[in-house]
């Protein structure tokens, strides 16, 4: 796999009010399920500092293909269900990654 494969979703989303928390335990329950997924890299849930209700998915994928994959099965459909319920909005795109730089831990 070359680094100019793999993909990474960025979906913003607006939770409903009131439904922050749920949001969250649903969001990592289906998370764990995809997890299992052939190409599925990685998934970071993220919360705004200053917004409790707007949240950024944001996951890696080996390849495009396999995304578009799940993002086209009744699986993805049956997992976020509820999410989709608990969501006021949503905007996802999709990026090729096509350097990534770790920082060296402290000395």
């Amino acid at each position: 796999m070359t680094e100019t494969t793999r993909v990474r979703t960025v979906l913003a989303m607006r939770t409903r009010e009131g439904c922050e928390q749920r949001f969250e335990k649903e969001w990592l329950a289906a998370a764990e399920e995809i997890a299992t997924l052939q190409g599925c890299l990685r998934q970071d849930l993220v919360r705004d500092a200053d917004d409790p209700r707007s949240y950024l998915i944001i996951s890696d994928w080996a390849d495009r293909a396999r995304l578009d994959a799940f993002g086209r099965s009744e699986h993805r459909d049956r997992l976020l269900r509820v999410i989709r319920e608990l969501r006021e909005s949503a905007q996802r795109n999709t990026y090729h990654v096509l350097h990534s730089v770790r920082s060296e831990p402290p000395a």
